[in-house]
């Protein structure tokens, strides 16, 4: 396995990402479906207004998404998908200062929100769609490349690995090398283990137990769990009840090394990696 270095400084379109600190990447889907917060800033002037939210309680990306991924979601075409994330993407880019991810699969999105003023591509399906891999490295943006199986209308249908671990791992690996062909540097490349994608209880938790073992990859680590089945299952809580657990797996993802939280609740995010931050730089 090659590990490329480099974590210090990350080149985001006009910014740069720290990435000598964990970092908080705060959720805005302008989607009417998403699982967790469906339709409440599927509006430009409410979405604006909730990056802005974010930004101030400390987020430093700020990752939209135009199509749910949420087991069972209904495909979105690539029109109405950047007809509902373009003018978001620009407006934020007008007014905030602040890196924008986009959460998003399909080439035209990726091309057109880099030209409006996007820092990052997140794909979950790993720049496997016809023409990603081409248009990404076009863009010239990093990418973060996710583990999952499927699509996500089907992912969660008895999902079976002989070893968890290992087979991320190889997913990985592999996008990594379609990257370096593509002529996207791993220089340029986040990972993402896909927690809650085409995975069990016992994988996620097993998954997230040996987190470290990605960094064999030299790779920035994006952790996203946040309010996720895999809390409700353990706790028996609801979505809108999975706070504290959302931040126990925060605090945990810290420690293990992750470089990136990507979470609904921004600001008690904030202050767990600030607490954490504390204590490490204490006597």
């Amino acid at each position: 396995m090659s590990v490329a270095q480099n974590l210090s400084r990350l080149p985001c379109g006009s910014r740069l990402l720290d990435l000598t600190r964990p970092q908080v990447m705060g959720i805005l889907n302008v989607t009417p479906d998403s699982f967790s917060d469906g339709g409440r800033f599927a509006q430009r002037d409410a979405a604006l207004r909730h990056a802005e939210a974010m930004l101030r309680a400390g987020a430093t990306l700020i990752d939209v998404g135009g199509e749910s991924t949420r087991p069972g979601a209904r495909e979105v075409s690539p029109i109405e998908e950047l007809e509902r994330v373009a003018p978001v993407v620009e407006a934020i880019a007008a007014e905030l200062d602040v890196i924008i991810s986009v959460d998003t699969s399909t080439p035209a999105v990726m091309r057109e929100t880099a030209r409006l003023g996007a820092g990052l591509i997140n794909d979950v399906r790993s720049l496997q769609r016809d023409g990603a891999l081409d248009a990404a490295a076009d863009t010239g943006l990093p990418v973060c490349l996710m583990h999952m199986r499927g699509e996500p209308t089907t992912m969660q249908q008895s999902p079976v690995y002989a070893d968890v671990l290992v087979e991320v791992r190889d997913f990985l690996a592999e996008r990594l090398a379609a990257c370096a062909t593509a002529g996207i540097a791993a220089e340029r490349v986040i990972l993402d283990p896909g927690f809650g994608f085409a995975k069990t209880l016992e994988h996620n938790l097993s998954l997230f137990k040996h987190l470290e073992a990605l960094h064999a990859f030299g790779r920035p680590l994006l952790v996203g769990v946040s309010r996720k089945s895999m809390i409700g299952k353990v706790l028996g809580h609801e979505v809108g009840e999975r706070l504290y657990g959302s931040l126990a797996l925060a605090a945990l993802a810290v420690a293990k090394g992750a470089h990136i939280l990507r979470v609904h609740d921004v600001a008690e995010t904030v202050d767990v990696v600030r607490m954490i931050a504390a204590v490490e730089a204490a006597e």
